[in-house]
């Protein structure tokens, strides 16, 4: 399906790219800090189900429609612009750090949901992984196997970073004035998520 040198190219670039801080990465962060490691994993696996599902559309071809439809990208933006500053008013309001019932469960969705209206990542997947791909082959199996080891990848690395936050999270867990300045920290970090989603373009 894939030669194995370029899967052995591919690995590399893709573990730089998940090595780089970006809006990932933020998430999975506060989710730690607000409800800790469990949490935090969840929302890694969330972000990496996003990535798959990212790889689909992307090698479906219907990545192209959002590149070519600017008010489609910008449909999607804001949606996504939207649900990131309502998960900043719920940390706002969700008080002292607890691991609610459930709470990995809605880290998961949340996250999914994050991933699915961020379009830049599906023109990403248009600009980066074509590189690797073989056109004489079936295009969307090439497309999966390597959102595939982008999401692994990215599972590990944005998960790691979540589970330490969630170390400090509880580590102050029992102190009322910490925990709620962690819940202005993780609103911070999901408002600064959604003014980075509201500037950016299809450039």
């Amino acid at each position: 399906m894939i030669e194995p040198l370029v899967l052995l190219a591919f690995v590399p670039a893709s573990l730089a790219l998940n090595l780089t801080p970006g809006a990932d990465m933020m998430f999975c962060l506060g989710q730690g800090l607000r409800h800790g490691p469990r949490a935090a994993v969840a929302a890694s696996a969330g972000i990496s189900m996003g990535g798959l599902a990212h790889g689909l559309v992307a090698g479906l071809g219907l990545g192209a429609l959002v590149a070519g439809l600017p008010w489609l990208f910008d449909v999607i933006r804001w949606v996504g612009v939207g649900y990131l500053l309502w998960l900043a008013v719920q940390a706002l309001r969700s008080g002292p750090v607890r691991d609610v019932p459930g709470g990995s469960h809605h880290a998961f969705r949340e996250a999914f949901v994050v991933n699915l209206t961020n379009p830049k990542i599906v023109l990403f997947m248009l600009a980066f992984v074509p590189q690797f791909v073989d056109p004489s082959r079936a295009v969307l199996p090439q497309f999966l196997i390597f959102a595939g080891v982008l999401s692994v990848g990215g599972f590990f690395v944005n998960g790691a970073v979540g589970v330490f936050a969630g170390g400090i999270g509880r580590t102050v867990a029992r102190s009322e004035r910490f925990s709620r300045t962690l819940g202005w920290v993780s609103a911070g970090v999901f408002a600064a998520l959604a003014l980075r989603l509201a500037v950016m373009d299809e450039a």
